[in-house]
């Protein structure tokens, strides 16, 4: 019971990391339509910033600010933020498929800069040693992985509470309005562009503070760690659950964390030994399949967006593919 008991607390953490990416990218796509396949990219900055900023002294490369926790959180969503704002004046005014291509171009930038730029990163050696939030308060793995739930816990919440508001108010609305017909915004004197921006940097950051969360809990990252295998995952779990509702990007990060996790599981119970090495290539392929079930089936996902009451009488949203 006690391992049973240690691997779902990891499970947990792992699926809260997750579900603090899915509700940036929801920011994004969920709520104003914006087509980002460079979400690894952004969950690299956060993480790598983190390790620069809390870690000890490195012979080899940046690092040894050594930071408290919360100001190495921040530096994190700032440096991701900051990013994507550079990133985002040039790119945010093309549409859809174009946006798609550009951002995962800026993915893999960023995952090529972390793997050459190695007095920066450490390059293909990775950054160890991270630190967890409060090192001399807890004694033993189990103990620490426990501060680090509830300590998740605590960030989820904030955020999805954080969120809801922002979602919900004026500003919300008109992100709705922007991703439904931007041209009927702008004829209302809403700034398109403007709310576009704010809306990827606001979601950059936020996973930015997903990638520092990571590191922190993993204490260990290289380049290998941001694939765009990562960005998939994401999606997946934002399709799944629902886009254009908080709630089902939570639901969708813990569901796909968990079949991931399970299928990889049952590869190393079920394949000989000489295929197990295409496990990673099999857990694709059943995502892929319930990506594929899903759209046909239930194309807004397990928790669609919330209808919009209008005069008593509740209209369907049209969510972001329309």
């Amino acid at each position: 019971m006690t391992g049973v008991t240690s691997y779902l607390v990891f499970f947990l953490i792992q699926a809260l990391v997750f579900i603090v990416v899915c509700l940036g990218l929801n920011l994004q796509w969920g709520y104003t339509g914006l087509f980002n396949i460079g979400v690894s990219g952004f969950f690299l900055v956060g993480a790598y910033a983190f390790a620069i900023l809390c870690g000890p002294p490195y012979a080899s490369h940046l690092g040894g600010y050594g930071l408290p926790f919360v100001v190495g959180l921040a530096g994190s969503v700032v440096a991701s933020g900051l990013v994507a704002f550079i990133v985002g004046i040039p790119t945010l005014r093309l549409r859809e498929d174009y946006l798609a291509i550009v951002t995962i171009g800026i993915g893999s930038i960023l995952q090529l800069i972390a793997l050459n730029a190695h007095l920066l990163t450490g390059g293909s050696q990775g950054v160890t040693s991270i630190p967890r939030p409060l090192p001399g308060l807890m004694d033993g793995v189990f103990s620490r992985n426990l501060l680090m739930l509830a300590l998740m816990i605590v960030v989820v919440l904030v955020l999805f509470g954080a969120l809801e508001a922002m979602v919900r108010s004026p500003w919300g609305r008109v992100l709705k309005a922007i991703r439904e017909d931007e041209q009927a915004a702008a004829s209302l004197g809403k700034n398109a562009f403007g709310f576009r921006l704010q809306s990827f940097v606001i979601g950059s950051a936020i996973m930015g503070l997903g990638g520092a969360l990571y590191a922190s809990f993993i204490g260990f990252i290289s380049p290998e760690d941001f694939l765009p295998i990562l960005t998939f995952q994401i999606w997946s779990m934002l399709i799944v659950g629902g886009s254009g509702n908080n709630k089902g990007a939570v639901l969708g990060a813990v569901l796909m964390w968990a079949v991931w996790t399970l299928s990889g599981s049952a590869a190393q119970v079920l394949l000989p030994a000489t295929l197990q090495v295409k496990g990673g290539a099999a857990q694709i392929m059943l995502i892929g399949l319930l990506l594929m079930l899903m759209l046909v089936f239930r194309p807004r996902g397990l928790i669609g967006e919330e209808a919009v009451v209008s005069h008593g009488a509740e209209i369907e949203a049209p969510g972001p593919s329309g």
